[in-house]
């Protein structure tokens, strides 16, 4: 039996236990475990959590940092080194390992620190009982045995089996891919002989409850029985972390990767041919052309993305942002299509109640105490009409309630999108049902004027109609309410029985338009994000919200018309229609999936469980700390305010992340491509190597320690004015244009080393060596403040304190080498005095050249960094 098998099986047979059974087996009682035992149990079965969620140990991390082509190629030069006798080599050699892999240890044990400081910000939790108290606590302190509550909107934290139930809905399509939602009872009726059977899978138990899976509506009470790897979601989620779909960032890193990797595999022979057949050495030659492969290659790149992204996470989390996913940050950064849900997000998310009248119109409490009977005798997720009207009634009836006895309930689903109450009032049986008003228009036959029942002719529906339109043009939600009465003596009801139903008339709310939505909607516009909003409410309203806060509504799409519709025909205008209205939330995920489609990087922001779909297909998904368990799991960024002013704030750090990524990966590749381009011609005519590898190996370490405060450099306004996209077609142009600058100034050292100071000799190369060595450092760590702006460096845009330091320290750094002792450990040689002026002059005519290269290219190709 495979593990899935054993586990399923296991799971049955505790299923078909008795709560005492159960009690028994795991140690537990009505009052739940004790703190000792909990916490005791916590030790033997470890935190509640999957490997995926498992930071990762600090000694795996720095085995990690170990696994680098830089480190590779030093060690196999150390081991060389080694054997040859030459110890002051492998020495230094080894220092440089140590430095290497430290650094990158350090940066990856802070960023992780870090993200998973930020995760416990927003927590899930679940209600345990514990000494017979029931407490939130967070879901990875789940231990076998405990008693957990469950309410609409709460993730099931563990594989658990159900004690008590009242109208309990789950949702367990993360399992079985089944949309529908399941009931779950507390008598499933299986005896240990069916548990047995292989007809059923222990996800067909009616009692029992998995991690992964979520409550859709209802209450219930469970024993945990299985947690973490244990749990039937174990294996599953450890595939669908693997299986997950590439993000737009990821997609970005891998074009990046590939082009690199391209550019390896063609200078690498070449270098390794070209000096094995002019210098003879074919062993020396095979170790530079492996330096000048990796001189090629960023190898800074992972530590230097994780910083940025790690410091990008730290500023956002100060301006109420948290970041879930760290790659999330970049994606906001590209976002250039921000689709919302209109409640809360645009509106001031405080719902009131304004009026309830009949079906003409005319106010009538009737219909006030219909709607407060099917909202406050309703379990599942009380939204914010319900609490609107369960205040209203408080404030207006607050000593009329009667003597009332709840029989049954209907849970609120998107497709019926109502919601139905069965109630004994007065010996009678009453069933409540409130909800969008086309929808109830579907079961009502009759309507309940001034106490007499009369037929819903076409006239009393036109006159209806004119009524509810008259509220949405108010800029007012409208529910309808309809009861039936007597229906069954028997408490059980169910969709069927919505029908032939008497409509009592409608409820309208009010939930104006949020005042600094305006200016956050204008200045998103004004940062190329368009913003549209996917909402379930009806058009009027939708409409009037949008035009209050700035959104342009030309045309409108509404879920009936969307079903009708093929993708290539919707696709066609989901990027003109900036309101979708009266959506399901398959139908607001398949709007971000076309938008997609269209090349666009798509942000979702809501709050709903309706909007988990939506939440997980977007590139971002944004979600707030108040939202239901479900919903903010199914999220990458949690906003600690519900507002478009701090998602901005997001949108324009993730911006700077990118600028400061783009500029590593631009000036590095550039400069390093420039070098190697060097190492061609110098390879082609010199009797000697240009550099030793060792001598290339130090120089491209110095320089990438110099770029570890790139993530704090500053970034000129102009440059987050627009999303950012990932890509290498600018790439290479770049790279093109700046790299052949760096070879000519190279080319000019060469030169001057060779016909000025005489190094023309085999004898003589390390005075060669130490001159190309110290321009090349100098250059290449200096040419960073050109090239990082499109304006003129250190006038209109100056560098940050940290890299400006950095430059320095690096420039240092090479100086020391060069004019110490240290020089003989590296084969260098000592330099002339009338070297020093030369190199001014160098440094200076590279700079100036390097600037007058870059207006060029943003002269012809209209972009920058």
């Amino acid at each position: 039996m495979s593990r899935q098998e054993i586990k399923d099986s296991e799971l049955k047979k505790l299923a078909a236990l008795s709560e005492r059974e159960l009690m028994s087996e795991f140690r537990t009682s009505p009052q739940g475990l004790s703190k000792r035992d909990a916490a005791e149990r916590l030790e033997e079965y470890g935190p509640n959590e999957i490997a995926a969620e498992s930071p990762i140990p600090a000694w795996r991390l720095l085995l990690k940092a170990f696994q680098d082509p830089f480190v590779y190629v030093l060690t196999l030069l150390l081991i060389v080194s080694a054997i040859t006798g030459d110890y002051e080599a492998a020495i230094i050699m080894g220092i440089m390992i140590l430095c290497s892999a430290l650094i990158q240890f350090i940066q990856s044990y802070r960023s992780q620190k870090a993200s998973f400081a930020l995760k416990e910000m927003i927590e899930n939790t679940c209600a345990i009982m514990r000494d017979g108290v029931t407490e939130e606590l967070p879901m990875d302190e789940v231990v076998p045995g405990d008693i957990v509550s469950l309410s609409t909107g709460d993730m099931i934290p563990a594989d658990a089996v159900l004690i008590w139930t009242n109208d309990l809905f789950v949702n367990q399509s993360s399992l079985t891919g089944e949309s529908m939602p399941v009931e779950k009872f507390i008598d499933a009726g299986i005896d240990q002989k069916q548990a047995k059977s292989d007809n059923i899978t222990a996800l067909d138990m009616e009692d029992l409850v998995f991690m992964g899976t979520d409550v859709l509506s209802g209450q219930g009470k469970a024993i945990i029985l299985r947690t973490g790897e244990a749990t039937f979601f174990g294996d599953i989620a450890k595939k669908a972390t693997t299986q997950r779909g590439d993000t737009a960032f990821e997609i970005g890193m891998t074009k990046v990767s590939k082009l690199l990797l391209r550019m390896v595999a063609i200078l690498f022979p070449v270098v390794l041919l070209l000096n094995g057949f002019t210098k003879g050495d074919w062993s020396q030659a095979f170790f530079f052309a492996i330096a000048v492969a990796v001189g090629l290659t960023p190898e800074m790149l992972p530590m230097i993305v994780t910083s940025n992204l790690a410091k990008g996470a730290l500023a956002l989390s100060k301006k109420k942002v948290i970041v879930k996913e760290l790659g999330a940050i970049q994606n906001l950064g590209s976002m250039d299509i921000l689709c919302t849900d209109k409640t809360g997000t645009i509106t001031e998310d405080e719902v009131v109640l304004v009026e309830h009248v009949n079906p003409l119109g005319i106010k009538d409490d009737l219909v006030l105490n219909m709607a407060y009977l099917n909202s406050k005798y309703q379990t599942g997720w009380k939204n914010l009409i319900d609490h609107a009207v369960i205040n209203y009634y408080n404030e207006t009836q607050g000593n009329a309630e009667q003597v009332i006895n709840k029989i049954d309930e209907i849970p609120f689903d998107f497709t019926r999108r109502r919601l139905t109450v069965a109630v004994e009032v007065d010996q009678h049986h009453l069933m409540v049902t409130k909800g969008a008003v086309e929808e109830m228009a579907d079961i009502c036959t009759h309507a309940e004027i001034a106490g007499e029942i009369v037929a819903l002719t076409p006239d009393l529906q036109a006159k209806m109609a004119q009524v509810n339109r008259k509220m949405n043009e108010d800029g007012m939600r409208v529910i309808a309410v309809a009861y039936r009465r007597d229906v069954y003596t028997e408490p059980v009801y169910s969709i069927e029985d919505e029908k032939e139903m008497i409509l009592i008339g409608f409820v309208g709310f009010l939930d104006p338009a949020k005042v600094s939505a305006i200016p956050a909607i204008a200045s998103l516009h004004e940062h190329g994000v368009n913003v549209k909003v996917l909402t379930g409410d009806n058009e009027i309203v939708a409409k009037k919200v949008c035009q209050d806060v700035g959104i342009t509504v030309a045309d409108i799409l509404v879920g009936h018309e969307i079903e009708k519709m093929t993708d290539e025909m919707l696709r066609k205008q989901v990027l003109s229609v900036n309101l979708f209205a009266k959506l399901s939330p398959i139908q607001k995920s398949r709007i971000i999936s076309l938008l997609q489609m269209e090349g666009h990087t798509v942000g979702f922001m809501g709050d709903g469980i309706n909007d988990a779909p939506a939440l997980r297909k977007a590139d971002v998904g944004i979600s707030v700390d108040t939202a239901a368990d479900i919903t903010k799991d199914a999220s990458s960024i949690i906003l600690l305010e519900k507002s478009l002013t701090v998602l901005e704030d997001g949108i324009i750090e993730g911006r700077k992340v990118f600028c400061n990524m783009m500029k590593y990966i631009k000036i590095t590749i550039s400069s390093n491509f420039g070098n190697v381009f060097s190492v061609l011609v110098a390879s082609a005519f010199l009797p000697f190597l240009p550099m030793l590898s060792l001598q290339l190996l130090v120089q491209n370490l110095v320089y990438d320690i110099s770029q570890l405060t790139t993530p704090w450099d500053n970034v000129d306004e102009e440059d987050i004015e627009k999303p950012v996209k990932w890509g290498t077609e600018g790439l290479l142009k770049f790279t093109l244009c700046i790299g052949p600058v760096s070879s000519i100034f190279d080319i000019l050292t060469y030169c001057l080393m060779w016909f000025v100071f005489g190094a023309n000799t085999v004898a003589d190369q390390g005075i060669f060596q130490a001159g190309w060595f110290l321009v090349g450092l100098t250059t290449q760590t200096l040419v960073v403040h050109i090239v990082r702006t499109k304006k003129i460096p250190f006038i209109q845009s100056q560098a940050s304190v940290a890299l400006t330091l950095s430059s320095i320290v690096v420039v240092l750094i090479g100086l020391g080498i060069i004019l110490t002792p240290a020089r003989n450990v590296f084969g260098f040689e000592s330099l002339p005095n009338a070297y020093w002026p030369w190199f001014v002059v160098i440094i200076v005519s590279y700079m100036v050249a390097t600037q007058l290269a870059k207006r060029i290219y943003i002269k012809i190709n209209k972009e920058w960094i």
